[in-house]
């Protein structure tokens, strides 16, 4: 690749890797390259306004929002609902009111689990890939690839998980672009460093004790990490609670919960019951040994998940 005709595009999640990230391609790029996010539907407001306003405090390019749309997805979900559910011996009643929720919100992350009548989880983390992912190769690199070749340059160390230790530090992926990880040796120090060095403010998530950003919370949220968040932002574990009155309609089952539908162990009167998010709230603020549900990293090492573009922060 000639080095004047690559198009560089720069994923940002609002985390501090991937912002240290951006530093750096401002550092040697001078501007000239793309920056793009992936909004959920299930970010902190923080996290919005940092994002949105990080070149107006760098001097960098304005970093370009893009969006998943579920509404084909809607449409095919509600047609097999209106379908199948009555052959299923599904009450007409309950039907009508699924296939009736089965318009855009607005909101991909909800849109997305309507689509689907379930919530993503650790073994179905169909989330990162369908809301960030996808958007982004869709909406940014594909028509960039069609002008030349794609260098990405990904906000990924290699000491934040076992599994992002044994990614490469550049391979290619299948959209034909080029995935570069150029903090990939870097320590925390060294990010916050980079940071300091622009005097960048950095997200200030982290300053509420947050140990990482992303979608607030994230399937796979440790226990003091929810626990904090019920604590500080109880407004977005509200929203969780709706959303799954919202789901379970959709779900022939009426099940569906935001954390994996495992059983509460400490529900011995009512075996095989789901746990929804008020629940899980309440397991959070046990100690140790308290409630010890399967899905949570229960230790410093959990949170986010291993996507090969680092598109979901892990924990610091």
């Amino acid at each position: 690749m000639s080095p004047s005709t690559v198009h560089h595009i720069i994923n940002v999640s609002g985390g501090k890797d991937s912002t240290a990230t951006y530093l750096l391609a401002l550092e040697r790029l001078k501007g000239n390259f793309h920056a793009v996010f992936a909004d959920t539907g299930n970010e902190h407001e923080a996290t919005y306004e940092f994002v949105e306003c990080l070149h107006e405090r760098t001097g960098g390019p304005k970093v370009e929002i893009v969006r998943a749309d579920f509404s084909a997805d809607l449409l095919r979900h509600r047609d097999y609902i209106l379908r199948e559910w009555p052959k299923q011996g599904i009450p007409q009643e309950k039907v009508e009111r699924a296939a009736a929720l089965h318009e855009p919100t607005g909101n991909p992350f909800l849109d997305l689990c309507i689509s689907k009548g379930r919530f993503p989880s650790r073994m179905a983390q169909f989330c990162t890939a369908e809301l960030k992912q996808w958007p982004i190769t869709d909406q940014i690199v594909l028509p960039a690839l069609r002008k030349g070749p794609v260098l990405q340059w990904l906000g990924i160390r290699a000491d934040e998980s076992p599994n992002r230790a044994k990614q490469p530090r550049y391979n290619r992926d299948d959209s034909g672009a080029y995935l570069w990880r150029p903090i990939f040796r870097w320590t925390v120090a060294d990010v916050w460093a980079q940071h300091r060095r622009h005097g960048l403010a950095r997200n200030a998530l982290y300053d509420q004790g947050m140990t990482r950003v992303g979608c607030m919370p994230c399937i796979n949220c440790r226990k003091d990490e929810l626990r904090l968040i019920a604590l500080r932002f109880p407004e977005h574990i509200d929203r969780i609670r709706q959303w799954e009155e919202i789901v379970s309609t959709t779900n022939k089952r009426s099940s569906a919960t935001f954390f994996p539908a495992v059983t509460d162990p400490m529900d011995v009167e009512r075996p095989g019951s789901y746990s929804r998010i008020d629940t899980i709230v309440e397991w959070s603020k046990t100690g140790r040994g308290g409630r010890q549900y399967a899905m949570f990293f229960d230790d410093q090492a959990g949170g986010g998940c291993s996507n090969e573009q680092g598109l979901c922060e892990r924990a610091a």
